[in-house]
C-alpha cells in the first residue's frame, strides 16, 4: 500500500510499524501461529520476521532473538530467512496437561532501537495417548447370593488428550452373567457399572474373567483395556453392626501421642468365624486421618499417633469398618467425628501492607505510612489481639477495622535531624497467659531535590596521545549529589556543539552512568590540538537539577609524519635537479638551500640536515648547515674537483624513532670563461671571479622575473580567497582559514609546523602556530609527550 506523495517502501514501513505498535498496545500478542504436537524437527511454523514487518537484512545487526519463559528450546528462528520452526519435540500433555488451551508464548526482541513483540504459538492436540486404566486388573468379590440387577462400580479409564481425542466409549466382552452400564453426567464424570444379569453359582463358576475396553474418539482410534477378575464368594448373611451409626468425640489439641480417642464395639449374631470381628479404617479415609490416628483391629480402640493442631484441622471424619471373618466376609460401618478443641498456642501475626515509603520530609501530618493487619490463629479470646507502638516516634496507630490499623504521621519530620525511624509494633492476644509478638518497619525520611550535582573541579585538563584506538577511555568525570536515592542518581551527557564542521559527539562520548569519557575515533594532533567541551551532570529528581564541568583535552603529538621536502628538491630524490656553480667561488659560499617541513610538532618536527659521504670515502668540498639546510663550500674549488657533483642530503626529525627524507642536489662546475647554457629549471649561478656588469644584468633579470612571478602569485591568491569566501558557510565566517605551511629558521635550528587543517582546537577556528623557537609552555607540552611516549605518565 503506497500513500500519495510518499515513498512506497518508506510508507509501507511506517504503516507496518504503526499497525504493530497498535496491536502491541491493545492485545496480549501480536502474532498467532499454531502447530500440532509431536511435529518433526524443522517443521515450518510461520514467517515471523515477515509478519512482524522486519527486514531479513536487519535480523543479525539488530540482534534479533526469541525468548520464552517455558521450554525455550521447543521453537527456534532461522535468522537468515526469518522462519519460525520446530526445534525439538513438543508434547502438549507434558506442556499443558489437560488444559483446553495450550500455547507457547514467545518474546521477540530486537535492538537498535529496542522493540519487543509477543507471539502466541498454539499447540494443537493429536490423538497420541490411548485410554489408560489405573490398574491392569480390577478385582471384584461378589457373593453368590447377590440379587439380579445388582450393580458394581468400576474404575474408568483416563485419556491425556483433550477434546474428541479424550471422549471415551466402553465395551465389555460378551458373556452370560454381566452387562455394562455407562451413566454420563458429563465428559469429565462417567460412572461405569457392572450389572448382574444372571445368578451366580460359586460351585458352577467360582471366578469370571472379563475384558473391559475403552476407545477414544480420535482418528485413528486408540484403545486401552483392563482385566476384570470377578471372584464369587460363599454366603455369609449377617454383617457386624454398631450401636450407633455416628459417634462424636471432643479432644484438646496438642494431646499426647497414644491418647485413646474412643473404643468402639460392634456385634455379629453369626457364630464361629462368621462372628469374629476385626476393625479397620475404611479405604476411603483421607491420608491425613491415617497420619494422626490408628485403630486396634482386635478391640476397636482409636488412639492418637500424630500431633493434633486446631489451627490446621479442627474436625476429623473417620469411617470405621467392622468386618467378620465369614466366607464371604461382611462389613458393618460407622462414622467417628473427632472435634479438636483450641488452646492458646499461637502468637499473634503482624503483617505490613501498602507501605508508602520512603516518607518525604515535607509530608503532611496524618499522612498514611502503612497499613497493618494482625491475626491470631487461635479462636475466641485467644485470638483477640490489641496493638501498640514504641514511644517517642512521630507516628501513631489508627484502628480502621477489626484487626486492621493504619500507621499515620503524627508530627512533622526533619530529615536533616533524623533520616529514619525504626517503628516497632507490639501485638498481644487475650489468652491466659497472653502471648505477644513484635514486628518492625524501617521508615526512611526522603529528601526533596534541593541539591544539584557538583564536580570537584570546574575544569579538568586531559592529555591524550594521538592515534588512540577507537573507543579509548580518556577520562572519567564524577559528580556528587548531596540528596538521597533518585535525587542523587546522576547521569552524564555531552553538551553538544559544533567543532568546526562536525558535531562534538563525533569525537567523544560519555557513558551516562559511569561518566567515562571515550574517544570515538583516533585523534590527530595535526588536525586537532585541543578539544574543549562541557559535560553535563543531571540528577533524577523532579524537577531535575544539573551542573557542568569543562574538559580541555590536549592531543599530544606522536611522530607519525616524516619530513617533507619543499620546492624543486621535493622530487629530486628520483631524478635530481642540476645547478650551475662557477669554479671560481671561494670557501663559505652558499650554493643553495634544502627546505623541508614536518607536519608534527615539538621535537617531532625539529629537523636537522646531514650530508651523506660520497662513495669511495672522497672528501666533498661542500657541507650542509645542521639546522639551516644551506649547502655551502668548505674550500675554494679547483680543477681537480669533478665537473659534476652529486650531493645527497639526509633530512631527519628528532622523534622517537626518528623519521627521515633525502634530497639529491646535482651541481655542475663551470669555468669562468665558459658561457652556460640556458637551464631548463631554476638554477643558482655563482661567479666567484664576478664581473659587475654581468652580475648587474643577471640581477636585473632576476628582479624582473621575481616581480612577474610575485604578481601572478598575488593574483592567484586573491582569486582563490574570493572563491573560498563565496563558498564558505555562515558558521565559518566570511573567510575560512587556509592551509599554510610555515618554516622558521634560526641560527640554532629549524622549527617547522604544519597548518594543513581547518582548526587547531575545539574553539571553532584554527590558531596560527608560532614561527619562532617555542616558549616554555610549548616545551612543557613536548616534555609531557616524551614522558607519555616513554610510559612514565
Amino acid at each position: 500500500m503506497v500513500f500519495p506523495g510518499h515513498g512506497g517502501l518508506g510508507s509501507r514501513r511506517l504503516l507496518l510499524s504503526c499497525l504493530l505498535l497498535a496491536a502491541w498496545g491493545t492485545g496480549s500478542g501480536q502474532l498467532h501461529y499454531s502447530v500440532p504436537e509431536e511435529a518433526k524437527h524443522g517443521t515450518f511454523v510461520g514467517r515471523i520476521a515477515q509478519d512482524l514487518g522486519l527486514e531479513l537484512a536487519e535480523l543479525v545487526p539488530r540482534l534479533f532473538r526469541v525468548a520464552s519463559k517455558e521450554r525455550g528450546d521447543l521453537l527456534e528462528v532461522n535468522v537468515q530467512n526469518g522462519i519460525l520452526f520446530v526445534n525439538s519435540r513438543i508434547d502438549r500433555e507434558e506442556l499443558c496437561g489437560r488444559s483446553a488451551e495450550c500455547g507457547i508464548h514467545l518474546e521477540v526482541i530486537v535492538d537498535r532501537p529496542l522493540q519487543v513483540f509477543h507471539v502466541e504459538v498454539e499447540v494443537r492436540d493429536i490423538n497420541d495417548n490411548p485410554p489408560v486404566f489405573p490398574v491392569k486388573e480390577q478385582k471384584l468379590f461378589i457373593s453368590e447370593s447377590r440379587m439380579l440387577d445388582s450393580k458394581f462400580l468400576l474404575e474408568g479409564a483416563s485419556d491425556a488428550d483433550i477434546g474428541a481425542n479424550s471422549v471415551l466409549t466402553y465395551r465389555l466382552d460378551s458373556n452370560d452373567y454381566f452387562t455394562l452400564i455407562v451413566n454420563s453426567k458429563n465428559e469429565e464424570n462417567k460412572q461405569i457399572e457392572l450389572v448382574l444379569r444372571k445368578s451366580l453359582d460359586r460351585e458352577d463358576a467360582p471366578e469370571h474373567n472379563l475384558l473391559l475396553r475403552a476407545t477414544d474418539g480420535g482418528k485413528p482410534e486408540l484403545t486401552g483395556s483392563v482385566q476384570l477378575r470377578v471372584t464369587v464368594l460363599d454366603v455369609n448373611d449377617n454383617a457386624p453392626t454398631f450401636q450407633q451409626s455416628e459417634y462424636e468425640v471432643r479432644i484438646l489439641e496438642n494431646s499426647d501421642i497414644g491418647t485413646t480417642v474412643i473404643r468402639l464395639n460392634a456385634s455379629d449374631p453369626d457364630e464361629g468365624m462368621n462372628g469374629v470381628i476385626s476393625y479397620s479404617f475404611n479405604s476411603l479415609v483421607s491420608p491425613i486421618v491415617l497420619d494422626h490416628f490408628n485403630i486396634n483391629s482386635n478391640i476397636g480402640e482409636i488412639i492418637i499417633q500424630g500431633n493434633l493442631d486446631f489451627e490446621e484441622v479442627n474436625l476429623y471424619k473417620i469411617r470405621v469398618d467392622a468386618t467378620d471373618k465369614g466366607h464371604p466376609p461382611m462389613e458393618g460401618h460407622c462414622t467417628v467425628l473427632v472435634k479438636v478443641l483450641d488452646e492458646n498456642d499461637n502468637v499473634p501475626q503482624i503483617a505490613f501492607t501498602s507501605l508508602s515509603l520512603p516518607v518525604l520530609e515535607d509530608a503532611q501530618v496524618d499522612t498514611v505510612i502503612a497499613l497493618i493487619s494482625v491475626s491470631d490463629r487461635d479462636s475466641g479470646e485467644n485470638g483477640q489481639v490489641t496493638c501498640s507502638l514504641t514511644p517517642h516516634v512521630p507516628f501513631r496507630l489508627v484502628s480502621t477495622f477489626k484487626n486492621y490499623y493504619s500507621l499515620v504521621l503524627d508530627s512533622a519530620l526533619d530529615r536533616e535531624t533524623t533520616p529514619g525511624y525504626e517503628v516497632v509494633v507490639t501485638a498481644r492476644d487475650g489468652g491466659a497467659p497472653a502471648l505477644w509478638a513484635t514486628a518492625s518497619v524501617s521508615v526512611e525520611v526522603a529528601d526533596v531535590n534541593d541539591n544539584a550535582p557538583a564536580f570537584a573541579q570546574a575544569e579538568y585538563t586531559v592529555f591524550v596521545k594521538e592515534n588512540n584506538p577507537p573507543g579509548a577511555h580518556i577520562f572519567t568525570v564524577s559528580a556528587t549529589d548531596a540528596d538521597a536515592q533518585e535525587n542523587a542518581r546522576v547521569t552524564y551527557s555531552l553538551v553538544e556543539r559544533r567543532v568546526g564542521e562536525r558535531a562534538l559527539s563525533s569525537y567523544v562520548s560519555v557513558h551516562a552512568q559511569s561518566g567515562r569519557v571515550h574517544a570515538l575515533q583516533p585523534l590527530d594532533h595535526e588536525e586537532l590540538e585541543m578539544l574543549r567541551f562541557q559535560v553535563s551532570a543531571r540528577d533524577a529528581g523532579e524537577p531535575a537539577l544539573g551542573g557542568q564541568v569543562t574538559l580541555q583535552v590536549f592531543v599530544l603529538d606522536d611522530n607519525d609524519n616524516a619530513p617533507a621536502l619543499l620546492g624543486p628538491e621535493a622530487g629530486v630524490q628520483a631524478a635530481g635537479v642540476s645547478q650551475l656553480l662557477w669554479r671560481s667561488v671561494g670557501a663559505g659560499h652558499v650554493v643553495t638551500k634544502v627546505r623541508a617541513v614536518d607536519a608534527d610538532s615539538g621535537y617531532n618536527a625539529w629537523l636537522s640536515y646531514e650530508l651523506q659521504p660520497e662513495a669511495g670515502g672522497a672528501r666533498s668540498p661542500f657541507r650542509v648547515g645542521l639546522y639551516t639546510g644551506e649547502i655551502s663550500t668548505t674550500r675554494a674549488l679547483d680543477e681537480a674537483d669533478a665537473p659534476r657533483q652529486r650531493l645527497l642530503v639526509l633530512v631527519k626529525d628528532h622523534g622517537e624513532p626518528a623519521l627521515t627524507a633525502t634530497a639529491t642536489v646535482l651541481l655542475s662546475l663551470v669555468d669562468s670563461g665558459q658561457a652556460p647554457k640556458a637551464p631548463s629549471r631554476s638554477r643558482a649561478l655563482v661567479d666567484a671571479a664576478g664581473r659587475e656588469a654581468s652580475l648587474l644584468d643577471v640581477n636585473v633579470y632576476l628582479i624582473v622575473a621575481i616581480c612577474a612571478v610575485s604578481s601572478l602569485l598575488v593574483l592567484t591568491l586573491l582569486l582563490y580567497v574570493a572563491l573560498r569566501c563565496s563558498a564558505a558557510s555562515p558558521t565559518e565566517g566570511a573567510c575560512g582559514p587556509g592551509k599554510p605551511v610555515l618554516v622558521c629558521s634560526s641560527a640554532v635550528g629549524s622549527w617547522s609546523y604544519s597548518q594543513q587543517r581547518r582548526h587547531r582546537c575545539a574553539l571553532g577556528r584554527a590558531r596560527p602556530r608560532r614561527t619562532s623557537w617555542p616558549s616554555a609552555p610549548v616545551f612543557q607540552l613536548v616534555h609531557h609527550q616524551k614522558l607519555l611516549a616513554n610510559g612514565k605518565i
